[in-house]
């Protein structure tokens, strides 16, 4: 019996241990779409979470967003300068770069893309 509850609990660990690993994409393609599909989700409606930490922030923003391994924002560079305020504009670049993406990338490689917030 205390066997089958140990092999029970160890195959509930291992398979929660393996749904919790993100999703390896490969082509540059295919990593930006889905970079600005998570951003769109994020940035947009009251449920995301760029939307809820941005509260107060207004306008439109365009950055060079650099993503690496492990879906983290490696570079959050300002494209539009001088049209919105520094302080907001900081703001969210902070917010971005925190921001982690539910796919990882190739070792050793980092993705550029260019992409707007509107507020």
């Amino acid at each position: 019996m205390k066997k089958n509850l140990l092999i029970l609990i160890f195959t509930v660990l291992a398979t929660a241990a393996y749904s919790q690993k993100k999703q390896l994409v490969e082509y540059k393609e295919d990593i930006i779409k889905m970079a600005i599909a998570e951003l769109d989700i994020a940035s947009r409606g009251p449920d995301g979470a760029i939307f809820k930490e941005s509260a107060g922030i207004s306008g439109q923003y365009v950055f060079d967003i650099t993503i690496r391994e492990k879906g983290k924002t490696a570079t959050v560079f300002v494209v539009n300068d001088g049209i919105n305020p520094i302080n907001m504009q900081n703001r969210l670049k902070d917010i971005v770069k925190q921001f982690r993406y539910s796919f990882k990338v190739p070792k050793g490689k980092s993705y550029k893309f260019e992409y707007t917030f509107n507020f």
